[in-house]
């Protein structure tokens, strides 16, 4: 029994012969599931200049309906990443991409507070050494969820790992990457109209580990574990230019893509030999 079965494995299971991959353009979309770092937020205005510490944050998802994620005019609300690359070698890619996260301050958490608030025209104008204050309305609500956008490059070095079948290979996939984060900050900050517009407010960087699967060469699904740094010293939180906020923080992500490549020197040489 167990020779039957080592044979049968190695027929369907063998190492894989390198793929051809240079001059290969590749196009992915799909979802994302992150997660935050506590981090410090410091408010920085006219009437306050405040730290928050410690303040918990978690994504947004989308509940999962056909009309959510298919809908040609409501496709890009859930959390997504969408990537463009080329395979300058049969091993590596260089690509451009955009993380479409959504980062919550979860509310009603109770934080530390240091700094003052002056004639907010609410109950907490004071000054604070590290006391306790409710994140709740009326005092501040905070979401990066139109969204905490990263847009970012990517030097990744691609590998096949095992052919399940003729047409179908398994690879494996890492890298790092560089990016800038320009997010739509949804906030409401003691009594100021709540500000929610696109500001370019840092840098991200990040590295990354994946596993995929190819079949018939051109259609891909992966699935991949992202970590990285976010910085962002420039959030705009009202319609006022002088106040703003900062804030610095880890990020973990697990994304399921889908998507296609074409191999235009292939199709080339192809097309020389007819």
């Amino acid at each position: 029994m167990f020779i039957a079965l080592s044979g049968y494995a190695q027929e369907v299971i063998k190492p894989s012969i390198v793929t051809p991959k240079k001059g290969e353009f590749f196009l992915t979309w799909g979802y994302n599931w992150s997660w935050y770092s506590n981090s410090d937020i410091k408010f920085e205005g006219e009437n306050y200049n405040f730290e928050l510490k410690n303040v918990k944050a978690a994504d947004k998802q989308t509940p999962f309906t056909f009309h959510n994620y298919f809908h040609p005019a409501y496709i890009t609300t859930p959390q997504y990443n969408l990537r463009l690359g080329y395979f300058f070698s049969d091993h590596y890619s260089i690509s451009l991409g955009l993380d479409h996260m959504k980062y919550v301050a979860r509310p009603d958490q109770p934080l530390e507070i240091s700094g003052w608030i002056q004639n907010s025209g609410t109950i907490y104008d004071g000054v604070y050494n590290n006391e306790t204050v409710l994140l709740e309305e009326g005092f501040l609500e905070f979401e990066h969820t139109d969204g905490l956008n990263y847009i970012n490059a990517e030097l990744r070095r691609f590998d096949d790992l095992f052919t399940l079948h003729k047409n179908i290979k398994m690879n494996l996939l890492y890298g790092a990457g560089i990016g800038f984060i320009y997010p739509k900050t949804n906030s409401v900050l003691l009594n100021n109209d709540r500000y929610d517009q696109f500001n370019l407010a840092g840098y991200g960087l990040h590295a990354l580990f994946g596993v995929g699967f190819t079949f018939f060469e051109h259609l891909i699904v992966k699935t991949e574990l992202k970590g990285g740094y976010i910085n962002l010293p420039t959030i705009r939180t009202t319609s006022n230019t002088s106040d703003s906020a900062s804030q610095s923080f880890f990020f973990g992500q697990y994304n399921f893509s889908v998507g296609g490549s074409f191999n235009f020197l292939e199709n080339k040489k192809k097309k020389e030999k007819q």
